[in-house]
């Protein structure tokens, strides 16, 4: 690729190609573009943001301060020749935010409570799930496709209740994410999560009213248009809102109250089992369809499908008390909507301590979306001299995913992440957990107990990984999780070969301890790996289609299991997942590169090296590990990852290009050069 001269890389990365040195400082220009500025160029900025803002003058000294601020952290520590000053209170808030002597959980009441909607969102997408799970035991027999619904399986019913049971991931993975982008930009993150909630809520009391498999999948469809935009717009939204210094955890908590919300599902099952006449001798199997779809048999199963109905209500009530996303309203502000800039001010003077604080954020972010919209101009003048240009538009971001190495590369590794998240096989017992517990010998309320440990399990095991995700890091958690569960799987596959008691204790450790190994791994980490991989820029895309492969493939595993059942048996079955967990092994240790503690220019230099180069490393390590932990030999040396010595980060108006040097084995920057 060519660039203007002004704007050309400059990189010194060893190994790597021109291409992917390109690609790398583009994405760069992301970190801060005000290093290297001088005080004039700093009040041309400000001055020029005043005006295009239109911003009350009396905050004229808060936007002034802000953007000092921005430009570096310690500006204010020393007397200045302009004469400004931060007020104590500024200073206490801004020592608050230090890593080493601050408290970043010393947050506004309003973004816990704005998190707490975020939570809210997160159970109910876990409990949309599950609901079907306990309920299916008693539906599937009321409406003619149940396994004893014959005198032998037929395929065509196993069909049917997996189309049933997996209908709203279908309508996930081939609409519902896909309205991800226009319903925020029609509606807002606010707006969004609203039509969403209540999509959700009425879909599941829809669900309580079916009398037939085919009214129950239309229901169940609909409900996918619930689930699909709300997963990938509660994270962006929370991310937008947050201070940096605990976003990441607010990312991970989406997954810890996804599982809350799984487990609530199970325990409604457990609740609602006895209702009326449901789970009695008189509402047996072997009744008439008309007695097992009167309200005294079928009471119980529809609670169980609309008991998600309440959760989603809640957040209707109370999401429009809360600060719309700043960066949502920035991206309104320059589409003409001048007012949004102030709107976008007052929602970060509510989420930050101060008004220094939230103007520092509002110039940063300002200037950020003038450097992304550089970048999409910088590739474009690229591609033009190319002979693909007649299939390029300015805002075609879904091709720069593929064809920019470094965003192709975070891309690919994000959806490894989110394919394996579903075939290591954790929603075939996240959805049919009490079959396979009927199977394995558990009789009446047994089989819903024993999904409800699941559930619990699966929660419980998830709280660690605020822990060991940023102690242990994304790839070495995967590494070590994804043998144990494939050996779990394995162990749950052969226990129904065994006969009695004995396969049921079998069964029931293998899927147990398969919860516990998946809970701080497989489940957190994709979520969480593909937000922060990819750049800024392409970053909605990138979820987008992430989100949407998981959902399908979710979707795939649902309907498929109960024929897979039918054809190979539990244990075929459960061996077939385990089977895919040594294959996710292999493609982790060679594709996904380490995240942990890596700032933005840090993961454009992980990403910058190519795809063989990180396998070879890749082999490199399990050479050591064999060598100094098999045979116990010490002084092996670790093989370590060669990062470019040397990042360009551009042209500024008028100072000298600056460039990060990195020291060849270490993740970190060793010095900011002019």
């Amino acid at each position: 690729m060519a660039l203007e001269a002004a704007d050309k890389p400059k990189v010194s990365s060893g190994p790597e190609d021109d291409d992917d040195a390109a690609s790398l400082n583009i994405d760069s220009k992301l970190v801060n573009p005000f290093i290297g500025k001088t005080h004039g160029e700093m009040d041309e900025l400000i001055t020029r943001f005043m005006k295009k803002t239109s911003i009350d003058e009396i905050y004229a000294e808060h936007i002034r301060k802000g953007a000092y601020l921005a430009q570096d952290q310690s500006a204010f520590d020393d007397l200045r020749e302009d004469a400004l000053t931060l007020k104590p209170e500024e200073r206490s808030a801004l020592r608050m935010e230090d890593p080493k002597t601050g408290n970043k959980w010393n947050q506004p009441w309003i973004l816990y409570a704005l998190v707490g909607c975020c939570s809210l969102g997160a159970a109910v997408q876990g409990w949309d799930e599950t609901a079907v799970n306990g309920a299916q035991l008693y539906y599937a027999h009321a409406f003619s496709i149940g396994k004893e619904s014959h005198d032998a399986p037929d395929s065509r019913d196993a069909g049917l209740r997996g189309l049933v049971n997996s209908a709203p991931y279908l309508c996930c993975a081939v609409l519902g994410c896909w309205l991800t982008g226009p319903m925020n930009r029609l509606l807002g993150r606010r707006g969004t999560i609203l039509v969403t909630c209540l999509i959700s809520s009425l879909s599941c009391l829809w669900q309580a009213f079916t009398s037939s498999w085919w009214h129950l999948f239309i229901a169940r469809l609909v409900l996918g248009l619930g689930i699909g935009p709300k997963s990938a717009t509660i994270p962006i939204y929370a991310a937008e809102c947050a201070p940096a210094n605990i976003r990441g955890a607010l990312v991970m908590m989406w997954q810890m109250w996804t599982a809350f919300g799984i487990m609530l599902g199970y325990v409604a099952g457990v609740a609602f089992r006895s209702v009326l006449d449901g789970g009695s001798d008189g509402c047996s199997n072997n009744q008439p369809k008309g007695i097992l779809l009167g309200i005294r048999c079928s009471l119980n199963w529809r609670l169980m499908l609309a008991s998600p109905m309440i959760l989603p209500l809640v957040a209707v009530a109370y999401v429009y008390t809360l600060p719309e996303s700043p960066r949502w309203l920035l991206s309104r502000a320059r589409q003409g909507k001048t007012q949004n800039f102030e709107g976008a001010f007052s929602a970060l003077c509510k989420l930050r301590h101060t008004r220094l604080q939230a103007a520092r954020d509002l110039f940063l972010m300002d200037h950020l979306l003038d450097n992304e919209e550089h970048i999409k101009q910088n590739h474009i003048i690229a591609l033009t001299e190319t002979m693909l240009i007649w299939f390029l538009s300015r805002s075609n971001i879904f091709f720069e995913l593929w064809s920019v190495p470094r965003n192709r590369r975070a891309l690919v590794a994000s959806l490894i992440l989110m394919f394996f998240q579903q075939f290591c096989g954790v929603n075939v017992l996240a959805y049919y957990s009490s079959t396979v517990f009927e199977d394995a010998g558990l009789e009446g309320q047994e089989p819903l107990l024993a999904s409800m440990g699941f559930g619990i399990i699966n929660f419980l095991f998830a709280i660690p990984a605020f822990y060991t995700i940023d102690t242990f890091g994304r790839r070495n958690l995967l590494l070590f999780t994804f043998p144990f569960m494939a050996l779990f799987q394995l162990l749950t596959g052969l226990g129904f070969l065994l006969e009695g008691r004995a396969q049921l204790a079998m069964v029931m450790t293998g899927m147990y301890l398969f919860s516990v190994a998946y809970s701080p791994g497989e489940g957190p980490v994709p979520f969480l790996y593909s937000a922060e991989s990819m750049p800024l820029y392409v970053r909605d895309v990138g979820m987008s289609m992430a989100t949407a492969l998981t959902w399908f493939f979710n979707f795939l595993l649902a309907v498929t299991f109960p024929s897979f059942q039918n054809a190979f048996g539990n244990t075929g079955a459960f061996g077939y997942y385990a089977a895919w967990c040594v294959v996710g092994w292999v493609l982790i240790l060679l594709f996904v590169p380490e995240t942990k503690d890596l700032t933005l220019e840090q993961l454009d230099a992980r990403f910058s090296i190519s795809s063989r180069s990180h396998a070879r490393y890749a082999m490199k390590q399990c050479s050591y590990f064999v060598r100094r932990y098999v045979f116990r030999r010490p002084h092996v040396k670790r093989p370590m990852i060669q990062l470019p010595q040397e990042v360009d980060y551009g042209h500024t108006d008028t100072a000298q290009p600056r460039k990060i040097s990195f020291d060849k084995e270490e993740r970190m920057p060793t010095q900011l050069t002019q």
